[in-house]
């Protein structure tokens, strides 16, 4: 049997951490098997579906390496392949028309109702003709058992029993033609022969009516895997309030996709050595459901940040250097060609910078101010080291490092260390002093590189904004 998985996100905003978690389990497990990655848009919610969603959706995965086999499929385009499978199971009585009103559905549930009460489903001629005068338009509902249980065997979390009367005659095709969730990705799966249904565990609960829906049409199931949630730190479900939770955000930050593979793939698997660090071709040689965890796996932003700090330190410097020259391009901190002196210029800042760089983005935390004309002041760094009596030390650093041919490195030093012994000034006052009137902050590369690579003029400038 080939091995044919999906991921089938709805576009109704960015691709969210979970989601492509689970994209990304697919792409390994059919990858190890040879299989076939399916990419499936599931597009029927019409008021949320947005375009920019479904561009966010591809770009995201492509920025990842989750290359799609076939597809994208989209649902709003096979309402008619939808229609006549719907057809088939109301001709078998499988399925019977339900002529009920989102109003009078809603206020049933108002007064208690937990589910449908079935009251469409034995409806004479005379009645359907009536509410087919007042101009209700139905929608089809599958004729759900009553008793016995739906039992499931789930590659992840072993076998499961469902009770059928907890259960409801759910809503197939609505009355617009637009078909359920639970209904269109069975349709999909079957069409599109997926062997594997492998999504996460809050579709659990989706699972008897879709396994009910199989049983209608008579057809095999596909093997389903339920992956654990992801959680935040505070063991909650994964949102907003635990920080970056879209894709977009880690890549607009400048994390490395490969890093983000990495990290994704720990969330919920593992290596019986709890191997923490793997390339591509390790993950699909390795990858297996036989691994994966029942128990939710936790989100960690500062572990996430290390591993890409880790593929950042390893990189080679000229790819890093190129990565950060368009994140400041896009910054706009950057304008214009980039000739080769000046990537040598940046590349050499970087290189000060070294393992400080967690991801890209924080080359504006640790360097933006080489890519500024003014700096702005750390209103408490100005505060504690730009105090009057630094005034005449600062002045005689600026009129030493004038005087310096060739500014490198060594001169800059002598220069500074001089002054210091000079003036009786304890280095971690005086020369933080010097990097708050050069940087605006405390923190930054070391000093006497920093210096350098600004440049006499530059230096000399802000030497005498500081003052």
């Amino acid at each position: 049997m080939e091995v044919r998985v999906r991921f089938a996100p709805s576009p109704t905003g960015h691709l969210h951490i979970g989601g492509v978690r689970t994209a990304l389990f697919n792409w390994l497990f059919t990858k190890h098997h040879k299989g076939k990655f399916i990419l499936r848009i599931e597009d029927t919610d019409r008021k949320r579906s947005t375009k920019e969603s479904i561009a966010d959706i591809l770009e995201s995965m492509e920025w990842l390496g989750l290359e799609w086999d076939e597809g994208p499929y989209f649902q709003m385009e096979r309402l008619d392949i939808y229609k006549k499978y719907g057809d088939k199971l109301l001709k078998e009585g499988k399925a019977y028309l339900c002529y009920c009103t989102p109003e009078e559905l809603k206020e049933r549930r108002r007064k208690g109702a937990y589910k449908y009460d079935g009251r469409c489903r034995n409806l004479t001629e005379e009645q359907k003709r009536e509410y087919i005068r007042q101009g209700r338009k139905p929608a089809l509902r599958l004729r759900s058992p009553s008793m016995g249980k739906t039992i499931l065997d789930d590659l992840v979390r072993g076998k499961i029993e469902f009770e059928n009367k907890v259960l409801d005659d759910f809503v197939l095709l609505k009355s617009d033609g637009v078909p359920t969730y639970n209904f269109a990705c069975i349709i999909d799966d079957v069409l599109m022969k997926v062997s594997h249904v492998i999504r996460g565990e809050d579709h659990l609960s989706n699972t008897p009516r879709q396994v009910l829906v199989y049983q209608a049409l008579g057809l095999d199931l596909p093997q389903f895997a339920h992956l654990p949630m992801i959680l935040g730190s505070d063991h909650t479900l994964l949102s907003k309030r635990h920080g970056a939770v879209a894709v977009s955000q880690y890549k607009e930050m400048g994390y490395l996709p490969r890093a983000l593979i990495n990290y994704l793939a720990l969330l919920g698997w593992g290596t019986p050595e709890s191997k923490q660090l793997f390339t591509q071709e390790e993950l699909i040689e390795r990858f297996s459901l036989e691994h994966v965890s029942k128990n939710p796996a936790v989100f960690d932003p500062k572990k996430l940040e290390w591993m890409n700090g880790h593929y950042l330190k390893n990189s080679d410097p000229e790819e890093i250097t190129d990565l950060v020259i368009d994140y400041l391009k896009k910054k706009e901190l950057l304008l214009g060609k980039i000739d080769p002196e000046k990537k040598k210029w940046i590349g050499k800042i970087v290189e000060t910078v070294g393992e400080r760089l967690k991801y890209i983005g924080q080359i504006i935390d640790y360097a933006g101010f080489f890519f500024t004309e003014k700096i702005a002041f750390d209103r408490k760094a100005k505060e504690k080291f730009l105090k009057k009596e630094i005034k005449p030390f600062l002045k005689e650093v600026k009129e030493d490092l004038s005087k310096i041919e060739p500014f490198g490195k060594k001169g800059i030093e002598e220069a500074i260390r001089k002054e210091l012994e000079v003036f009786k000034i304890k280095p971690k006052i005086g020369a933080q002093a010097v990097r708050v009137a050069l940087t605006g902050q405390t923190i930054s590369p070391p000093l006497f590189e920093v210096i350098e690579l600004l440049g006499k003029e530059k230096t000399l400038g802000r030497l005498e904004q500081a003052l």
